[in-house]
């Protein structure tokens, strides 16, 4: 293993509706799995959704940005600029609704990014994005960010 993997474990309240939507909307790989939790390959990471009872599921808070209440608790992956459209024809063929509709952020400025937000079954957010130019993700020099 050259570089570092995240891993990551999700509440869901529901399994088997969690496991269809990874697999068969996202594309995710199965791995391991017993009655109560279940192993995906996400992007070449680990994500393991748990079931927990729904009463137990996180509310989740909002922080604005570009005029939009993006969900402060969130994950996701920074796809190359030519896959994000792929995605979003993928989303849109499994009639996935979106919780923030695909956008461009700071266009025409050094952070220029595409992205867009769902929810899985279990309402945890997904935030998917890329970068008109990927140099930019940890940039702080010379970005007029509100």
């Amino acid at each position: 293993m050259s570089q570092a993997l995240f891993h990551l474990a999700l509440p869901v309240d529901e399994l088997d509706a969690a496991a269809v939507f990874y697999q068969e909307v996202l594309g995710c790989k199965r791995g391991r799995e017993s009655t109560r939790w279940i192993d995906l390959d996400f992007w070449g990471h680990q994500l393991v959704l748990h079931l927990v009872d729904a009463q137990s599921m996180p509310q989740v808070a909002t922080n604005p940005v570009d005029d939009e209440a993006v969900p402060a608790s969130h994950f996701g992956v920074i796809l190359p600029w030519e896959q994000f459209d792929g995605l979003v024809q993928r989303l849109q063929q499994h009639a996935v609704e979106y919780a923030i509709a695909p956008v461009t952020r700071f266009e025409g400025r050094r952070g220029e990014q595409r992205t867009l937000f769902v929810r899985d079954p279990a309402g945890n957010y997904l935030e998917f994005k890329c970068f008109r130019n990927p140099d930019m993700l940890f940039a702080t020099d010379g970005l007029d960010y509100p």
